[in-house]
């Protein structure tokens, strides 16, 4: 069995997801993709010059893309704006040196972005997805040996978009599928695996064919991450014209690897760059040490020249990623996210040859780190360090942001407020949801170029001053979860002075967790600790004898995270009672602190 190397997978805090592979900013960028439709209307035929005619030639180790007879390397960029936005964004690629972009998806939306770019002298690799493209995570599930609607309607699909534009200036080739023989990892195990990654390879080689009689004049290749795809290719798809591989970090190992499995046909690197999240070391807080601008910028010369270092086999590449979102993937890996131009932008426009004499170069920020970043009160005001300085001199500007990213699965960036203390020091307040964050500082020059640096910092409850009456004493619950993510989750677990645990209710709204602190005492404060699934209504009671309740606080808005109740009380049991919830699941304490100062 040949093993691809995977990329790291999620690891699970709770109910949510904690990693981000690239495959994640590939699958938000595959949701605005043309979905492949029998019934999609073709393009009504514009006047226009004779499509290139495009060849892969040469012999073993001695191979050259022409166009029209003329060498041709390709020095690229994966495409992420809209086909709308290609008349705005495809100058600007121009004047970077890229003669070609990627895309992952054609059909009757394409024409425009063809057009647009024929109009800039660049040619565009037609993508063709598949299911399960994108790698672990990402796309549905085909069953390559037996689902044969799935595979007649891509049959037909793709080559009716292929005849629609096989004579368009701004074809270059033809790209099937995007990561799925890494993908069906996702889908199936052993033996199986491996007969449907061998169905999968045998079905793109069909499709090549296809794509062949229909358009002589264009190569046809396929996409997989890195290189433990092409033993597959290799054996089930002679068709193929050329090899195309994602790589990151080990994009200079792609040569070694080409050389030691007695490969006979060239090779693009359809993704490459800085090293990805699923690269990188762990940082203190245990989660992926994102490179800095610096480090990414370095990133992308390493990967070009490494591309340009396999002479006679690789014939170019289109790195990632010439996008605009302005999240967390985009901060890693877009060159210029929210349209503003990174180290890395110039990194590439560089390595392609073209004029940077007289550009202006982006602010440069070194040194960020958080001040007692593995703990971090929960709402209480942090400080981090950086050195920012712009090579030009021109005026800064300052933003800070926060993401949730290991928390909650969510890649949004939010602002926050902020306190720059002018000697490289800033301040802001901590959110109140425990676990892993990272912030953001983004410094803007005003002439349309960025420096963004990250760090990680784990957010911990508040110290409480006084004894927690609560910690280990016999606790109950209307319910718990005898099994699922970290369960079992008894009610003991919320007043275990661990945060490693949790008590979760079944998935209603009328539940209760108390604890017994074993005789009437008094009490000034209670700390609620909640996990993702949370409480937005509930009351906290007291007893003296664990059936007559009072009601001593009332919440009808609660939004999770971290609860300080300054509340007072003499009883012996005291019980948050929830009557609705924050969440589609239960709910869930990872502490439930009963304090006397």
């Amino acid at each position: 069995m040949i093993t691809l190397r995977s990329r790291r997978p999620a690891r699970p805090r709770g109910r949510t997801t904690a990693r981000l592979a690239v495959a994640g900013l590939l699958a938000a960028t595959a949701a605005a993709l043309p979905v492949p439709t029998a019934q999609a209307a073709l393009p009504v035929p514009t006047a226009q010059a004779a499509g290139s005619v495009v060849k892969v030639t040469g012999s073993q180790g001695a191979w050259q893309l022409t166009v029209d007879g003329a060498p041709y390397t390709v020095k690229g960029l994966t495409w992420g704006p809209s086909v709308a936005d290609a008349g705005r964004y495809l100058p600007d690629v121009r004047t970077m040196g890229v003669n070609t972009i990627r895309t992952w998806g054609t059909d009757a939306t394409t024409k425009p972005l063809l057009d647009s770019a024929a109009e800039n002298g660049i040619k565009v690799i037609a993508g063709f997805w598949l299911q399960p493209g994108g790698g672990p995570g990402s796309g549905g599930c085909v069953n390559y040996l037996t689902d044969t609607a799935y595979k007649n309607d891509m049959l037909a699909e793709f080559p009716k978009w292929v005849d629609a534009y096989k004579d368009h200036q701004g074809v270059l080739m033809w790209n099937v599928g995007n990561e799925s023989v890494l993908g069906l990892q996702n889908c199936y195990t052993g033996d199986e695996l491996e007969r449907q990654r061998d169905a999968y390879t045998t079905f793109v080689n069909e499709i090549a064919r296809k794509i062949h009689a229909v358009d002589p004049n264009h190569p046809v290749t396929s996409t997989d991450a890195w290189t433990g795809a092409w033993p597959y290719y290799k054996k089930n798809a002679p068709d193929l014209d050329l090899y195309a591989v994602n790589s990151y970090d080990a994009v200079c190992d792609i040569r070694a690897t080409w050389e030691s499995g007695g490969y006979d046909k060239p090779y693009l690197v359809t993704e490459g760059g800085p090293a990805g999240e699923w690269e990188v070391p762990d940082d203190a807080n245990g989660v992926p040490d994102e490179p800095s601008d610096v480090a990414k910028a370095a990133g992308y010369q390493r990967a070009w020249d490494c591309v340009t270092g396999h002479r006679g086999v690789s014939l170019g590449a289109t790195l990632f990623h010439y996008g605009t979102e302005y999240d967390f993937g985009g901060v890693w890996f877009n060159l210029l996210p929210a349209g503003q131009k990174r180290l890395s932008y110039y990194a590439v426009k560089e390595a392609y040859g073209a004029d940077t004499s007289g550009d202006n170069t982006p602010p440069v920020i070194s040194g960020m780190a958080v001040d007692h970043a593995s703990a971090v009160e929960a709402g209480k005001p942090f400080t981090f360090r950086a050195s920012v300085s712009d090579p030009d001199g021109d005026a800064l500007t300052h933003q800070v942001l926060l993401n949730s990213k290991y928390i909650d699965g969510s890649g949004q960036l939010t602002d926050t407020g902020f306190t720059d203390r002018g000697d490289g020091t800033f301040e802001a307040t901590a959110p109140d949801k425990l676990g892993v964050w990272k912030v953001y500082l983004k410094s803007a020059d005003g002439r349309g170029n960025v420096g963004i640096e990250t760090q990680s910092f784990t957010v911990v409850p508040p110290k409480v001053d006084g004894v927690n009456l609560a910690a280990g004493k016999p606790a109950g619950a209307s319910s718990f979860q005898p099994d699922g993510a970290g369960c079992p989750c008894p009610a003991a677990n919320a007043v275990d002075s661990s945060l490693d645990t949790r008590w979760a209710s079944e998935w209603a709204d009328r539940q209760w967790i108390q604890v017994d602190l074993g005789a009437t005492t008094s009490f000034d404060h209670v700390q609620l600790v909640w996990e993702a699934a949370y409480a937005k209504a509930y009351t906290l009671q007291t007893s003296d004898n664990g059936q007559d309740w009072h009601t001593v606080h009332t919440e009808t808005a609660g939004d999770g995270g971290i609860d300080d109740l300054r509340v007072a009380g003499n009883a012996r049991y005291i019980r948050v009672s929830a009557t609705e919830r924050g969440t589609p699941w239960g709910y869930s304490l990872y502490e439930f602190g009963v304090y006397r100062s």
